[in-house]
């Protein structure tokens, strides 16, 4: 079997993809098994190629697969606990970054720099396995009972420093609905409070709360047929990605080089200041080069995406 390792969250996942569609196309006649949080796994399913998920939540510990593994492949990380808990699993061959401290010497050098998913390419490619970093769409979930054509608004992070503030997400929610937008408010359990907020100072119904009322399946299902969705740099926008789905994501301490949706995708825009804002940060709230994103300017990339978006449909009527 072929086990590779990303126990991480929905954005992370998304981004690897194209390195497990090329793991899946090297090792066409071999079991893919992905060792990822249980949570994970419908999302798993609409990458496609994955025989199995070995539920796995971080690196405290990785359950020894049933079968011998024949290649251990770390797209978690640089190493070295990571690196270890995969040689663990006894596997004939490991490819992983090079790391001196787990005893790995193989492998590229790591770039703190580069791409989330030019980085796990690099790596295979090291390896001499090609992978094509562009290969981001996931399968489109089956029909269910989530709303189509409506406008998604995520204010919510599990990083705080990366949330734009909740009165400016009210305040582009007023100006989306006044345009004939549907908007709706999505986000996991903890940030419905944060989404309910925005929800009562747009003055949205109760209904458009979606945080807290969708798993993963449905989530992705409501990402897949959404006109629009406005978030920070988190899964949802990952998602946006991967359905082309227009977007504008804003990115506040990490810089989009790093997590961005494609350059070149007319669909989707982002927002950044640059790193300049934070000198001064004492850590609390949202990171100032998130505060500095005005709403003019997200409206304006609203427009740009939406623009984009019915060119599409023009060149392909």
């Amino acid at each position: 079997m072929i086990l590779a390792l990303r126990a991480l969250g929905v954005g992370d996942l998304a981004t690897g993809v194209p390195a497990l569609r090329a793991l899946r196309a090297a090792y066409s006649d071999r079991d893919l098994v992905l060792a990822a949080p249980a949570w994970l796994g419908p999302l798993v399913e609409l990458v496609g190629g994955v025989d199995r998920l070995l539920p796995t939540d971080g690196l405290d510990r990785l359950d020894r697969p049933a079968g011998p593994v024949e290649v251990a492949v770390n797209l978690h990380g640089r190493g070295p606990e990571s690196h270890r808990l995969l040689a663990a699993t006894r596997p004939a061959r490991l490819l992983a970054f090079a790391n001196a401290a787990a005893g790995h010497g193989d492998g590229p050098d790591w770039d703190d720099d580069e791409h989330e998913v030019t980085r796990w390419c690099r790596l295979l490619a090291g390896y001499g396995i090609a992978a094509d970093p562009t290969d981001l769409d996931l399968r489109r979930p089956g029909a269910g009972t989530m709303p189509g054509g409506v406008t998604v608004l995520h204010p919510g992070s599990k990083v705080p420093a990366k949330c734009w503030p909740a009165g400016r997400y009210a305040a582009l929610a007023r100006e989306l609905t006044a345009r004939g937008h549907r908007v709706v408010l999505t986000g996991s359990g903890p940030e419905r409070v944060v989404a309910a907020r925005v929800a009562s100072e747009a003055g949205l119904p109760d209904g458009a709360v979606l945080a807290g009322r969708t798993d993963l399946a449905q989530l992705a299902a409501l990402v897949a047929d959404a006109r629009l969705v406005v978030s920070g740099d988190t899964g949802v926008a990952h998602l946006a990605t991967g359905y082309r789905t227009a977007s504008v994501v804003l990115f506040g301490p990490v810089p989009p080089t790093r997590w961005g949706p494609p350059p070149e995708r007319r669909r989707h825009r982002v927002l950044w200041v640059g790193p300049g804002a934070g000198s001064s940060w004492d850590g609390s709230g949202s990171h100032p080069t998130m505060a500095a994103i005005g709403l003019d300017e997200v409206l304006a990339a609203v427009d740009e995406v939406e623009r984009a978006v019915r060119a599409d449909r023009a060149i392909a009527a």
